[in-house]
């Protein structure tokens, strides 16, 4: 598997969950309450829903760029959201946004676009917190950037979940039922 066939289906696939989930959201609780929880958190010292969101569509822009050699610059705009949504958490629109917007990019990629070095390049991440780490490119994507996007999806699945949002483990992999043997049903609320 090349590492185009390994991230962008799997950033395609969780960002439309994303973004099903907030439908989902606004749909049980109207739109006022859904938007409220922009701003709920997990725990005090976690990030919001709405940042949780951005940094979603943020890890789903990064990887490709960096496994390209290309500046970060595009990303800084939602990083920065992200960061600051705990005053300014935003709307649901400008978050279906932010997810239109990853998805957009993704869609923009010519086939294979990952794939022109070889996996084992080295990459280096260097963190804002001051920490390196040398990677393959094939670490980074394994390791790394899967990683950190199902973090950010997760957590928002789990506010949402703990907020009263009824959803369950079949929204949240809603693109396994294009592969569903036969006439079966999912009902686990897991």
């Amino acid at each position: 598997m090349t590492l185009t066939d390994l991230l962008i289906p799997t950033y395609r696939n969780m960002l439309r969950t994303l973004r099903g989930l907030l439908d989902k959201a606004e749909a049980q609780l109207g739109a006022e309450k859904a938007e409220a929880l922009l701003s709920a958190r997990l725990a005090p010292e976690m990030f919001p829903l709405a940042t949780q969101v951005r940094f979603a569509c943020v890890q789903a822009r990064e990887a490709p760029l960096r496994l390209l050699g290309e500046p970060l610059d595009a990303i800084q705009p939602v990083l920065d959201e992200g960061r600051n949504a705990g005053e300014r958490p935003g709307t649901l629109a400008e978050a279906r946004a932010r997810i239109d917007e990853a998805l957009a990019f993704l869609d923009g990629l010519p086939p294979q676009a990952l794939d022109a070095r070889p996996a084992d390049v080295p990459l280096e991440l260097a963190l804002p917190v001051g920490l390196t780490f040398d990677l393959t490119r094939e670490q980074f994507a394994r390791d790394w950037a899967l990683g950190q996007f199902y973090f950010h999806v997760m957590a928002a699945y789990a506010i949402l979940r703990s907020s009263g949002v009824e959803i369950g483990k079949a929204d949240y992999v809603q693109h396994m039922f294009a592969y569903l043997r036969g006439d079966q049903g999912m009902t686990d609320r897991a």
